[in-house]
Formats: C-alpha cells, sequence, structure tokens
C-alpha cells in the first residue's frame, strides 16, 4: 500500500540528493519511499536524512528534508510511502 506524503522540490545532481517538502504523514531511516515523476518511478529504502545539513531520524509535515536518492529525480515528482498492509 501506498500514500503520497510530499512532493520533489529541489535535486542536487551533483551529490544526488533529492529535497523532499512533506505535506503530510511523517517519514523516517529505514522507511521505503516510491519516487513517481515524468522520468522517475523507481522505490528505494531511506537510508539518511538532513535536515539544514544535519542528520535526523525522522521529520513531520512542513520540514524540508534532503535524501540521497538512487535514481535522478524531479521538481514536483511525488513522493509515497509504501507501507505493509
Amino acid at each position: 500500500m501506498e500514500e503520497e506524503i510530499g512532493r520533489i522540490t529541489h535535486y542536487f545532481s551533483k551529490i544526488n540528493v533529492g529535497v523532499i517538502e512533506l505535506s503530510k504523514g511523517t517519514l523516517q531511516v529505514g522507511d521505503t519511499i516510491h519516487i513517481k515523476g515524468h522520468t522517475s518511478d523507481f522505490y528505494q529504502k531511506v537510508e539518511s536524512m538532513q535536515v539544514e545539513h544535519a542528520p535526523v531520524d525522522s521529520v513531520k509535515p512542513g520540514e524540508p528534508v534532503g535524501i540521497k536518492v538512487e535514481s535522478p529525480v524531479r521538481e514536483n515528482d511525488v513522493v509515497f510511502k509504501v507501507t505493509e498492509e
């Protein structure tokens, strides 16, 4: 099962980091996410996250968070949290 939790607001291609603006729910290290957009469609586990260049374990809505992504992403790509039923 998947729940939309936010969108990509920025992508730093040199370091493969996408910035997610969380709109609902929470995101934690260890969660599996699905990023889907015009050119992106992949699943990955969240290995680490940063807020304002500081490592964090979880984030709430309204906090922009940077995560290392396995494939390039684009602004407005939708981020889903994958949950087990």
